[in-house]
């Protein structure tokens, strides 16, 4: 059983923070009565409505968006209440929305970080908004890194020891599938972090690519089992909502009860909430499984084509997200982040392919994130790939051969096999 305690993990000031709240959370708006409370501007938007499919939503910019949006998080609960790995159900009380998954990372450091005292725990190669947030809120990190790829699973035992003799760790930051890794955590390994005998704190599961992995991979639900669980998503990638900010987190309802008092009261605005319910709608839910499964297929492509390229060295991650981590390989085969940053640059800046290069993070010697795409841009990917991963090679072997002290070491290698 996990000793965790809301009251001891929280900060005091967060326990203790009322929430603002305006006279609509007193008297609800069935749309006919008058609304002199909030100092709107009645005539409306200062945009002309001409009619169109848009203008119902453009029409009522001139008042404040739904500070609770319950209806939204419904939706959010239906699709995530699989009842896989629980029978409990989630309501919208489990739930805080925010703009995009950041926000929620922001909002856990502040809800539950004493600055300058209290740190995180992250497993790198991980999403680098852990760190940049834990930073803005002078929170220091632990870090223990992920298990050797091409598994970068947790490391299980190295956590549960860090959470034995680390002091002050209030957060555990997991990704799964993992940024830039590709894989997803196993179950067992994120249960048997929140059953840590003696870690009273939070582990936050971010699930942002989620919806590439197996059907029913997500672990939203536990949080109804599990009282120090927040699992975050977002409507940024399988539903292609990168533009509007969505993302939510998945918690009990104390935790959640103390996110939506410190978040900013009006912060999903009404054009997100419109697009967010669409999206996430029966017709919405289609569109995105017909695009995802167009990105899988490509994802396939990727996996089948790729080892054919001549440079293109191991797969060092998995494959459950619309990404894949490749090694670029040196003139002797060797995994080199000088070719892989030469083969970035140069793609991005001659042909106009843009990739990630990744080869300065913890495992990921001499590798690119690969982003999935359509078709046409797969194709071109590859094309361009091919060509400026030979130039690269072939430059870099000429000048191995002209380098005076490369000359004596071959020359030295061969009177040793004489």
């Amino acid at each position: 059983m996990s000793p965790f305690n809301l009251e001891t993990c929280a900060r005091p000031n967060i326990l203790a923070l009322q929430p603002y709240r305006c006279a609509r959370d007193d008297y609800k708006d069935d749309g006919t009565n008058v609304l002199l409370d909030a100092n709107e501007n009645a005539y409306g938007p200062s945009l002309q409505v001409n009619g169109g499919s848009d203008d119902g939503y453009l029409a009522g910019l001139h008042r404040y968006p739904d500070p609770h949006q319950h209806d939204l998080k419904q939706l959010l609960c239906q699709l995530r209440n699989t009842h896989v790995h629980t029978p409990k159900q989630l309501t919208p009380d489990h739930l805080f929305v925010g703009v995009g998954s950041d926000e929620a990372i922001d909002a856990l450091l502040r809800c539950f970080c004493v600055p300058g005292r209290d740190r995180i725990l992250t497993c790198p190669p991980t999403y680098g908004m852990y760190a940049v947030s834990a930073q803005v809120n002078d929170v220091a990190i632990v870090k223990v890194p992920l298990l050797p790829a091409p598994g970068f699973g947790l490391d299980v035992p190295a956590i549960n020891a860090a959470l034995d003799t680390e002091p002050n760790v209030k957060l555990v930051y997991l990704c799964s599938p993992g940024n830039p890794t590709g894989s997803l955590l196993a179950k067992s390994d994120v249960e048997q972090i929140l059953r840590h005998p003696t870690f009273n704190g939070v582990v936050v599961l971010d699930e942002a690519y989620i919806d590439f992995a197996p059907e029913d991979a997500s672990l939203a639900e536990l949080v109804a089992e599990y009282p120090n669980l927040v699992v975050m998503q977002t409507l940024s990638k399988a539903f292609g909502m990168a533009g509007i900010r969505l993302g939510a987190a998945f918690t009990s309802p104390p935790i959640a009860v103390l996110l939506n008092s410190l978040k900013a009261p009006y912060n999903i605005s009404t054009p997100t909430s419109v697009l967010a319910h669409r999206a996430v709608s029966a017709d919405g839910l289609a569109t995105m499984r017909e695009n995802r499964a167009k990105l899988l297929r490509q994802r396939d492509r990727l996996l089948q084509e790729l080892p054919m390229i001549p440079g293109v060295g191991r797969l060092r991650g998995g494959t459950t997200s619309n990404f894949l981590l490749y090694e670029m390989l040196d003139a002797q085969g060797n995994p080199d982040n000088v070719t892989a940053l030469a083969v970035y640059t140069r793609m991005a800046e001659s042909q106009g392919v843009v990739v990630r290069f990744r080869g300065k993070e913890h495992g990921c010697e001499g590798c690119l994130r690969i982003t999935v795409g359509t078709e046409d841009e797969v194709t071109r990917f590859m094309e361009s790939l091919r060509k400026i991963l030979h130039e690269v090679r072939k430059t870099s072997e000429v000048a191995q051969k002209d380098d005076p002290a490369e000359e004596q070491n071959e020359k030295e290698a061969s009177s040793v096999v004489a």
